[in-house]
């Protein structure tokens, strides 16, 4: 994996696996989760305004491995992960 990029399969509601990548993963001390962003691999070719970002919770299981995606359920946490990519989305266009 080059620049610490990783990639995930996800399941969509019709049952189609997509390969996506992560954007960044972070953990909330609030919430007591992990959250994972991502977006479908391919999507950054297309228009780069327009990429659409999907946000997970999950839990690390005993292992260190990531558990399974969990749907965000509230509007708090929701607040809280727009907050998280404002800031990352921030910090990238600073860095270029």
């Amino acid at each position: 994996m080059e620049n610490g990029e990783k990639q995930i399969t996800v399941i969509d509601e019709q049952g189609n696996e997509q390969l996506c990548e992560v954007l960044f993963t972070f953990e909330s001390e609030e919430f007591k989760k992990s959250y994972v962003l991502y977006y479908p691999v391919g999507a950054e070719n297309d228009d780069e305004e327009d990429i659409e970002i999907h946000a997970s919770s999950f839990n690390s299981n005993e292992n260190g491995e990531d558990g399974e995606l969990q749907p965000i359920e509230t509007d708090e946490e929701w607040d809280m992960i727009e907050e998280m990519l404002n800031t990352f989305l921030d910090e990238e266009e600073e860095g270029e």
